[in-house]
Order: C-alpha cells, then sequence, then structure tokens
C-alpha cells in the first residue's frame, strides 16, 4: 500500500503542478507582491489554503456538484469577474508612481491569496472536476491518504507562488522603469482580462 500510495502522490504533485503553474490571476498578483517582499508567495499561498482546505473537505463530503450548478457559476462567475478587473484597475492606475516606487494593490499578500483565490470560478470547477477525481483517489487509502494528498497539494502551491514572488524580488534590481511598466501593465492587463472572461463567461 505504501508503493502505490507514493506513486498516487507523486502523479497528484504532477498533475497539481500542471494547474498550478498555468499563468492565471494568482501568479500575476504573486508578482506585483513579489517585487516588494520576497516571501510574498509563501502568504498567497496561506491565502490559497484558507479558501482551499475547506473546500476540498466540501468535495470530500459530496458537495462538489453545487460549484457546478448553473447559478453558482454564474454568481462565482460574475462576482469574481468585477473583483478581478476592479484589482486589474487599480495596479493600472498605480503604474506611473514616483520614481523608484512601483505598482501595487492595497491588500497584504495574505489577504491577497484569499481574494484571488475566492473570486475565480474555475478554481472552483477545477476542484469539482479535477480534484474529485484525486480525492477519490486519496480516500482509497483512509484519512491517511487524504491527508497526504492535502499537504502535498499545498505544497506544490507554496513552492510554486513562493518560487515566483522569491524570482521576483532578487531581479527586481536589472529592472528598469520601462520593464517595471511593462510587467506591472501585463499583471493589470491578466487580471482585467480574466476579469472580462469571468463576467462573459457566466453568459455563455
Amino acid at each position: 500500500m505504501t508503493e502505490n500510495l507514493g506513486l498516487f502522490l507523486l502523479s497528484a504533485a504532477a498533475i497539481s503542478l500542471s494547474g498550478v503553474m498555468l499563468p492565471g490571476p494568482l501568479t500575476a498578483v504573486t508578482i506585483a507582491k513579489g517585487y516588494r517582499n520576497q516571501n510574498a508567495g509563501s502568504w498567497i499561498a496561506i491565502g490559497h489554503a484558507v479558501i482551499e482546505l475547506p473546500l476540498m473537505a466540501l468535495v470530500y463530503f459530496g458537495l462538489a456538484q453545487f460549484f457546478t450548478s448553473p447559478e453558482a457559476k454564474m454568481a462565482i462567475g460574475a462576482a469574481g469577474g468585477l473583483m478581478l478587473m476592479v484589482m486589474g484597475a487599480m495596479v493600472f492606475f498605480n503604474i506611473r508612481k514616483a520614481e523608484g516606487e512601483v505598482a501595487d494593490l492595497p491588500y497584504n499578500s495574505l489577504t491577497a491569496g484569499i481574494m484571488m483565490t475566492g473570486t475565480n470560478p474555475y478554481f472552483f470547477l477545477w476542484w469539482a472536476t479535477i480534484g474529485i477525481t484525486l480525492i477519490a483517489g486519496a480516500t482509497a487509502f483512509g484519512i491517511v491518504g487524504l491527508f497526504l494528498f492535502a499537504i502535498v497539494h499545498w505544497l506544490c502551491d507554496l513552492g510554486w507562488e513562493q518560487f515566483v514572488s522569491m524570482s521576483v524580488f532578487r531581479t527586481k534590481h536589472l529592472w528598469t522603469p520601462k520593464v517595471q511598466r511593462i510587467v506591472f501593465g501585463i499583471c493589470g492587463a491578466i487580471l482585467v482580462g480574466f476579469g472580462i472572461y469571468f463576467c462573459v463567461s457566466v453568459f455563455i
């Protein structure tokens, strides 16, 4: 059983990383916050877990179908889309700061992690589809398997977000003002773009 559990956890880690490493709102915010704090990724991952761990419990207890209902998808998509557009607009609004300053969000990294996770409808859909399959596989090894799966999955989140924020922080001395504007402009565009997409997708 130990060998099979190990193989399952390895496959779960690979699947988790494939989702974590996709560019999206959480990555954009990690880049923005990482410019000022190399440990921003860790706090964002903790904020992510504040939403994710209770959601995993809900999926485990059979409530995954709630997140695939048309009403839930519309509500989460509309609210999340509007929030992302607002946060993207904040980045754009603050891009042109005084020399030596950069754009930032009016939230700390922990709060940003909670907000970016809770307003992303595709995060909930991932857990209601791919995630539920992984949880079903984990429960085959009992509560220990589920517990280890949760840890492995979150460590994937933590490792990637921390890697992004640390990479940004340690290379920021190479960024010219023009590069700063381009990078933060892209981050703002990602947030606004996903926000518009989430809002539009609820009507498709």
